[in-house]
Parts: structure tokens; C-alpha cells; sequence
């Protein structure tokens, strides 16, 4: 039996308007070398100078992580050559990040959680991109120069499991901080999967593969289960040491495999010196006292939600993953609603009727109509059911009302008592032989008086009145 010991470095492309070291937009999208100048093209004579609001954000995501924030940092050249790296180094930090050790807790479904450590965070330059057509390759260097910030994680994490339930609270947590829009698909938030084995029992580290640059959840949960198999197979048939080397992977979705890329370099390799161009990095008590107050993160929000509004702690967990979900939540419980109904209708019967490409963000029904809609199945205007149909129709017609839809369609609940009293006698004086069979204690036929007066009121009559006054007239 194996342990598989699982470490995590995530890149998060930080919101700023301008580059790490100079005033080049960032902007996703455009014409290919456009945003660049002189800094970042690493031309000779050009100097780099500090963006100060990355150094904002890392502080902000430190305090979230309860990290140790140095107030000295200093940046590093990181010397390698990749073809979209136009310097021949990359401008990081190494020895003395601006982000110490922190933690993340993670939860898993059965309401247990696990604290994993976090080295470091560090900010540095990103690359530009390499674009490979056929036998051609074209370089774009609007990306380089980007701000990242680069969460280490220990080594802490023992499957696939733990290591996507790491990445998407992190995800969370940085869109909740607003310091990235953590957009994967554009490689915002991206992650590099460092993995090993050992016996189970032994508290050796031994040789850890690399799988380099993944954005997406479900291809590093495959990623990770098929390095592992890989691994244990190496060991198993005895070339462990031959087939499994410090090196840097890829996985290709398409076979749902990892394969070699290249060596993985040790921190010798890349000669990290001091940069020679950027004094160290000083951050103030005014800017720590500043940028530490921080906005409600997803675990201080799901607590808020469950003691508030009494919903279960799994419902929260599902409602704060996201901030859009979290935010749309709120909205609803505005319109004093129960939560547990805001919930229900938040996290299935919305999303049952979102067709390709629709979300929450883009929801033609907004929380607001949403909430009205509970509310109007909890003052008894409306049954479960037909607030059911109400949400159809306002899904194809957001500009409608909820209730000028509820009188289109003919809904509206009848709750007056003549009313349902008077279809009632009509039902026990047609059906005298059951009413003597339910008062010999056949209590099951009370399920049939119900019926015949909901079908009776073509749906109309409300249910808990139906009950009650059944009650009343066979009591």
C-alpha cells in the first residue's frame, strides 16, 4: 500500500491595470505584441519599476491565508530560457517573499476539515506565450510582465480529492478578495501539481514529478490519479528508480495521460541572485493596517448564513463556493424569506432551468424576482407547484412581474374558507359511503377527500386550508 503525498504551486494573475515593473496594459485579448514596451520586452537600458498595487494584493491575500507578512522582501533573477521569456530571466522572489507561511482549511462533505500549510507566496513576472501552428511556432509577449502571485503549498495533501477541494477554496478565496478574476480558461489561475509516493508507514519524500501548467479542475484530478498509477506501477515492477525522475510533465486530455516534457531544474540551476535594478521591497505599518482589512471570506460567510439564517452547514458550503451564488443569496434574504427555502430554489430549481451558457450571472431571473417567488409560496398565494410554472415563464419572460404572471396563468391560491368549505360538503355529500369507512378508521381515505377537493378546485385551493377544514368537517 501507498501514501501519495500531493504539493501544490498556484499562479494567480492579479487584477492590476498595468504590468509588475512597468505601465503596459494587461488587458486580455488584444493584437498580439501590443502591450508591450522597452521593460518588458527585456530590451537593454530598460529599468523595472514596481507596481505598487500588486504589493496591496499580496498583503490582502497573506492576511486571508493568516500568513506571516514580511515587511522586507526582495526580488530575485530567476535565470532560464523559454522563448517567450525575452530577458532571459524571470524577476521573482526567493529567499525573502512578501508572503510567509500561512494556511488553508479545506472541507469535505461528511463536515470534517483539514488544515494545509502554505509555504509562501511570491510575486513575480509572468512569460509571454508560445503559439504552435503545425511546424511553426509565434510568440506573443502581452503577457509578459503580468503580475503573478505564486502560492506554494506543503506538502500536505493525500489524493486528488484534497487537492481540487485546496484549489477551488483558493479559487474562492481570491474572488472573494476581488485581486484576480481567477479566469482559468484565460490562465488567471492556474496551478503546476507536484506528485510522489512512498510506502505507507515511511516518512521518507521521495522523487516528485512536476505536472506543469493546469486550468482546469477535472483535467488535474485525472492528471494526479494517472501520475500516481504510474508511479506505483514503476515501483511495483521494480524500475521505480529508472522510470520515475525529477522532471517536468504534461498532461494531454486527449489520452489522459502525463509524459515528459523536460528535467526539472533544482533552485541551482536557475543561479537566483538579488535583481540589481529594484531595492527591497518595504511595506509600512499604514499599509498593513490598510490593505488587512479585508472583505468576508467564503468560511466567515458560510457561518453568517447558518446561524442568520438557520440553513444546514452543507447548504452553505454549496451557497459560498462561489461569490456569485454567496452574493445572489444575500440579495435574496433581503426580501425576509426563509432560508432554507431561499436555498433550495437558489441551488436546484434555478439552476435546473439554465440552458447552455447561461449562469447565475447572467440569469434572466434576477435574486430579487427569485426571492418574490418564495415569498409568494410562503404567504400561501401561490402552491410549490405552481410557483414551479411561474419561474418557467419568467425564465422565457424576465420584464413580467411575479405577480401579474401569477394572474396570467391563473394561479393565485384560493384560501377563503366559504370557498373551499362549500367544494368540500360538495365531496363528503357524494362520497357518504367513505366518510362512514374514514370514521370506522380508515384514516388512509383522508388522502382521497384531499385529492378530490384539490382536483375539484382544478389545483386552485390551498393545500394546508384543504387539510385543516377536512379536519374540522370529518372531525
Amino acid at each position: 500500500m501507498f501514501e501519495v503525498i500531493i504539493g501544490l504551486e498556484v499562479h494567480v494573475q492579479l487584477n492590476t491595470n498595468s504590468k509588475l515593473f512597468c505601465s503596459c496594459a494587461t488587458s486580455f485579448g488584444e493584437e498580439p505584441n501590443t502591450n508591450v514596451c522597452p521593460t518588458c520586452l527585456g530590451l537593454p537600458g530598460a529599468l523595472p519599476v514596481l507596481n505598487k498595487e500588486a504589493v496591496h494584493k499580496a498583503i490582502m491575500l497573506g492576511t486571508a491565508l493568516k500568513s506571516q507578512i514580511n515587511k522586507r522582501s526582495i526580488f530575485n533573477r530567476k535565470n532560464y530560457f523559454y522563448p517567450d521569456l525575452p530577458s532571459g530571466y524571470q524577476i521573482s522572489q526567493f529567499e525573502v517573499p512578501v508572503v510567509g507561511l500561512g494556511e488553508l482549511v479545506i472541507d469535505f462533505e461528511d463536515g470534517t476539515n483539514k488544515k494545509i500549510g502554505v509555504t509562501r507566496a511570491h510575486l513575480e513576472n509572468d512569460a509571454g506565450k508560445s503559439i504552435h501552428a503545425g511546424d511553426v511556432s509565434h510568440v506573443d509577449l502581452n503577457r509578459a510582465g503580468t503580475p503573478l502571485l505564486e502560492i506554494v503549498s506543503e506538502p500536505d495533501m493525500r489524493s486528488s480529492e484534497e487537492a481540487i477541494l485546496y484549489l477551488k477554496k483558493l479559487h474562492s478565496i481570491v474572488r472573494y478578495l476581488g485581486i484576480s478574476d481567477a479566469n482559468m480558461q484565460e490562465g488567471s489561475f492556474r496551478c503546476d501539481v507536484n506528485v510522489s509516493i512512498r510506502p505507507k508507514g515511511d516518512d521518507k519524500l521521495y522523487t516528485r514529478c512536476e505536472i506543469k501548467n493546469m486550468n482546469s479542475f477535472k483535467f488535474i484530478e485525472k492528471a494526479i490519479k494517472y501520475e500516481v498509477q504510474r508511479q506505483i506501477e514503476a515501483w511495483e515492477d521494480g524500475f521505480y528508480e529508472k522510470e520515475v525522475v525529477q522532471e517536468t510533465r504534461l498532461f494531454d486530455p486527449e489520452k489522459g495521460e502525463t509524459r515528459s516534457m523536460r528535467g526539472k531544474e533544482d533552485a541551482a540551476d536557475y543561479r537566483y541572485f538579488p535583481d540589481p535594478d529594484l531595492l527591497p521591497v518595504i511595506i509600512t505599518d499604514e499599509m498593513m493596517e490598510k490593505y488587512s482589512q479585508i472583505p468576508e471570506l467564503p468560511d466567515e460567510k458560510k457561518a453568517r448564513f447558518v446561524n442568520e439564517f438557520g440553513i444546514k452547514e452543507y447548504d452553505a458550503s454549496v451557497i459560498t463556493a462561489s461569490l456569485e451564488t454567496a452574493n445572489f443569496f444575500d440579495e435574496m434574504m433581503k426580501e425576509k424569506i426563509s432560508g432554507k427555502n431561499a436555498a433550495t430554489w437558489l441551488t436546484v430549481e434555478l439552476p435546473a432551468r439554465f440552458n447552455e451558457g447561461v449562469t447565475l450571472e447572467n440569469s434572466p431571473v434576477q435574486a430579487k424576482t427569485l426571492a418574490t417567488i418564495v415569498k409568494r409560496i410562503e404567504d400561501g398565494t401561490i402552491s410549490g407547484k405552481a410557483a414551479k410554472e411561474v419561474l418557467d415563464y419568467l425564465m422565457q419572460k424576465p420584464e413580467m412581474q411575479v405577480d401579474s404572471v401569477i394572474d396570467e396563468l391563473g394561479l393565485k391560491q384560493v384560501s377563503d374558507d366559504g370557498a373551499i368549505l362549500e367544494i368540500i360538503d360538495g365531496i363528503l355529500a357524494a362520497n357518504e359511503d367513505k366518510v362512514e369507512q374514514y370514521k370506522s378508521g380508515k384514516d388512509k381515505l383522508f388522502g382521497f377527500f384531499v385529492g378530490q377537493t384539490m382536483k375539484a378546485s382544478k389545483g386552485s385551493a390551498n393545500p394546508q386550508k384543504v387539510n385543516e377544514l377536512l379536519k374540522q368537517r370529518l372531525s
